[in-house]
């Protein structure tokens, strides 16, 4: 799996002396574009892919627009709670974009991007 990076700080947060980061961690997964999106279009099978578990989903079932969901996770000797709020789905280019609050006050904007390389694999974009 190769793993790309970009870091790019706004001018906007420069004027403010405040710090903008935009991170944008991008992966090649062996599978295809399909199989990858019927995990992330599910917030009940985040369980199987990510490190935590699932404490709730409002509404329950596939990723829609205002839906929330939170999940825990352990670290440090302390649980973590993160609170995703999807914003917008767009299925025929799945994508998705998602405000997420973390622990210690910060919220983050994502978008979260798969895209068709041929039929065995696909890039994932998050950032």
């Amino acid at each position: 799996m190769r793993h790309t990076l970009c870091v790019e700080v706004r001018q906007e947060a420069r004027e403010a002396h405040l710090m903008g980061l935009s991170v944008c961690p991008i992966a090649i997964v062996a599978a295809p574009v399909e199989t990858v999106w019927a995990l992330l279009d599910n917030p009940t099978r985040l369980d199987e892919w990510v490190d935590g578990r699932i404490e709730w989903i409002v509404p329950e079932g596939p990723t829609t627009p205002g839906q929330k969901f939170c999940i825990k996770s352990n670290a440090l000797g302390r649980s973590w709670r993160v609170i995703f709020t999807v914003k917008e789905v767009i299925l025929d280019r799945h994508t998705l974009q998602m405000d997420v609050v973390l622990p210690l006050g910060m919220a983050l904007q994502e978008r979260l991007i798969c895209t068709h390389i041929d039929a065995t694999s696909c890039r994932v974009q998050y950032g």
